[in-house]
């Protein structure tokens, strides 16, 4: 649902709910919501840009010696928290980070968003975007602990008595609706305790908004029943990971762009050479739509996640699939996305390589038109298609390659960025995990 508030009808709303705490909510480069909470007695200050807080304090922000920033409301996001009582109640703001000078902090995630949607909009284009994000409901142990045994042991649509989950999942439907969500669907997932819940598309910045929101009041609603709801990408070995596809289209003067009906697909050139820019830049794209180890393990052959650069309007094996929605509704599913992805980073540099794509032509070769993950390797080399990167060191080491996609990012969120990854791989990498010494302990 739209709004377009401006600054007095968030002062007659805060009246009007009874609010008595704001939070003014924005996200760090790896995707974690950060919020300053402030009375209700604040809120004028608030709204005309005036709150601080220490940059310095977080994960790769901002030196020291740089640590003042202000947040800059985004007075559209205004919503009341609906699981918190309504006499003295709670509600947010989505902000911008500021630098003491006015400008944009250049490692404010939503900000180097803004920058790449306003130049599509420079090229006369408007990014949509409907993701479908994926979760685990874990049990928790007795002192409050999640732990890894599912909620249930339900399957894909599976309904109550053996889908232990609906109430939860109606009550964080609920919860969003009041937030102004469109929820479009809800149903268990594969996976024992998966489940999904998908949400209308916006464009692209609403849409990234939307995926924070989403993931904090899934969380707070899952813990109100007793659950602990996590969007690791993949939790349990040997059962299904948990993505977030994501649906894209580009509009231009109110027409969805990737429309031709002259097409044997029903694709427009744009649509063609955006999904040639996707596939161009995919291996560099991948360390930021699938940004933690743990991604890697989701990325494999067998559990119908996608590991192979292709495209197709015929089967979902491929990188991105063509639904076979057309007209207004045209679009393309990218299907490698998972929920532990920083949403504004995500759209951003999937929004640069699909103009990238645009400005210089890149054909996206033939569709893949066979089950991929039934070919030979020697069967898709042939086919000119490559894979994804196996693990977030590969991915990061072809992101450094890709200077259209850290272009997307600008110089500051890259470099933190990559230094977070580095230090998280080599934690990794030295630490001793279950596995080794079930395997080795005996033996050796």
């Amino acid at each position: 649902m739209s709004k377009n508030y401006i600054r007095e009808d968030i002062i007659r709303l805060a009246k009007e709910w009874d609010v008595k705490f704001i939070r003014l909510q924005f996200t760090d480069i790896l995707g974690m919501i950060k919020n300053v909470a402030i009375t209700v007695g604040e809120l004028e200050r608030a709204l005309d840009g005036e709150i601080m807080f220490d940059g310095s304090s977080i994960e790769g922000f901002t030196r020291i010696q740089e640590s003042d920033m202000y947040l800059r409301p985004d007075y559209n996001t205004f919503s009341i928290f609906p699981w918190h009582p309504r006499k003295s109640s709670v509600a947010r703001l989505i902000c911008d980070v500021f630098t003491p000078d006015g400008k944009p902090f250049n490692g404010d995630p939503r900000s180097t968003l803004k920058k790449v949607l306003a130049e599509a909009e420079e090229m006369g284009y408007k990014m949509y975007a409907g993701p479908e994000p994926e979760f685990y409901l874990f049990k928790l142990d007795e002192e409050g602990r999640p732990t890894t045994t599912p909620n249930d042991q339900g399957g894909y649509f599976d309904l109550s008595p053996v889908d232990l989950g609906i109430n939860t999942r109606r009550d964080i439907v609920l919860a969003l609706e009041e937030m102004g969500f469109e929820v479009e669907a809800s149903h268990h997932e594969v996976g024992p305790g998966q489940h999904e819940i998908d949400f209308k598309y916006a464009d692209a910045l609403r849409t990234a908004d939307n995926i924070v929101t989403f993931k904090f009041v899934t969380k707070a609603i899952a813990k109100e029943h007793g659950y602990h709801a996590t969007f690791m990408p993949k939790p349990i070995y040997g059962e299904a990971g948990s993505g977030m596809h994501i649906h894209i289209s580009l509009f231009r003067d109110g027409k969805n762009a990737f429309y031709d009906p002259d097409d044997s697909l029903g694709l427009s050139e744009v649509a063609y050479y955006f999904i040639g820019g996707i596939l161009k830049h995919a291996r560099a794209i991948t360390a930021i739509t699938n940004p933690t180890i743990n991604s890697y393990k989701r990325l494999v052959p067998g559990y119908e996640a996608p590991v192979y650069i292709s495209w197709s309007a015929a089967n979902r094996s491929a990188l991105i699939r063509v639904p076979a929605t057309r007209g207004a509704g045209s679009r393309i599913e990218l299907r490698n996305p998972d929920p532990s992805c920083n949403p504004y980073l995500a759209l951003a540099v999937i929004l640069k390589a699909g103009l990238d794509g645009i400005r210089n032509k890149i054909e996206p070769g033939p569709q893949a038109l066979d089950n991929i993950y039934d070919m030979t390797a020697e069967e898709r080399k042939a086919a000119g298609i490559g894979s994804l990167p196996g693990s977030i060191m590969e991915a990061v080491e072809e992101l450094s390659k890709d200077e259209v996609i850290k272009s997307a990012l600008g110089e500051h969120i890259y470099e933190h960025f990559v230094e977070a990854k580095r230090i998280e791989w080599e934690i990794y990498r030295t630490q001793v995990h279950k596995w080794e010494l079930d395997q080795y302990l005996k033996m050796y």
